[in-house]
Parts: C-alpha cells; sequence; structure tokens
C-alpha cells in the first residue's frame, strides 16, 4: 500500500480496458504506410483457409472456420455460422466482432450473404443474422 508522499509523488494510473476485437480498431494507410485508428463495425478480408476445429471440453462438434487476412493487414481466425457454406480459399468475405464460447481465439464472425458469402438456404426465422431471402409464398 503506497504512502500519501508516494501518491502526491506518483498518482495512480486507471487501467485502460482492452479491446475484445482488437482487428476493427485500425486501418491500414498505404500511403504514408502504416496504421491509423479507424474504428468500424465490419472489416473485407480474403480467405486464406478454411476448415473446421473441435470445441472446448464439454463440447463436441466439428465447427467451421477459417483464417482471414484483412485489409487492415491483419490476419485472424473467423467463425462461419449456419448449416453448410460455399467459401473456400480467395474467397473475399465480411467479418464482423463477436466471440465463439467455445473456440478459443475465435473473436470474429463472418457475415452470411454479404460478398462472395452466401446465405443460409432453407432458413425460416432469425433470417437476417444468416442472409436468408424471404422464401416466395406458394400459391
Amino acid at each position: 500500500m503506497p504512502t500519501i508522499n508516494q501518491l502526491k509523488k506518483k498518482p495512480r494510473k486507471t487501467v485502460k480496458k482492452k479491446s475484445k476485437s482488437p482487428a476493427m480498431s485500425y486501418v491500414f494507410n498505404t500511403l504514408k504506410n502504416r496504421p491509423t485508428d479507424s474504428q468500424g463495425p465490419f472489416k473485407r478480408g480474403v480467405c486464406l483457409s478454411v476448415k473446421t476445429t473441435t470445441p472446448k471440453k464439454p463440447n463436441s462438434a466439428l465447427r467451421k472456420i477459417a483464417r482471414v487476412r484483412l485489409t487492415n493487414g491483419m490476419e485472424v481466425t473467423a467463425y462461419i455460422p449456419g448449416i453448410g457454406h460455399n467459401l473456400q480459399e480467395h474467397s473475399i468475405v465480411m467479418i464482423r466482432g463477436g466471440r465463439v464460447k467455445d473456440l478459443p481465439g475465435v473473436r470474429y464472425h463472418i457475415v452470411r450473404g454479404v460478398l462472395d458469402t452466401a446465405g443460409v438456404d432453407g432458413r425460416n426465422r432469425g433470417r437476417s443474422k444468416y442472409g436468408a431471402k424471404r422464401p416466395k409464398k406458394a400459391e
């Protein structure tokens, strides 16, 4: 515990909160060849590899993930939500923040129905989260 005199000389520092999705917080300025702070909700990137991985202990599945190189130069792992996908290497994708609780190191989600990512087929509820079009009424 510091004394009053110690606190007078060197006051307490406020701890800065760490970002949970750091890749969203800067863009790469190609003219100055350096990163610039500019936060945004989405980032575009190119798939380097698409694979499956297994979740943490109590769960069991094959979760679909993609390694993505973003426009700011960062390389991140993103989760592909929904049943089935059409992604492969060199696909252009849009990512958003949001971690997957049972996959360590996966802090981003791929947005379905944007750029090269197709929406989920046969989805009737919660369509907006999966980029699914409204089904045609049979008449």
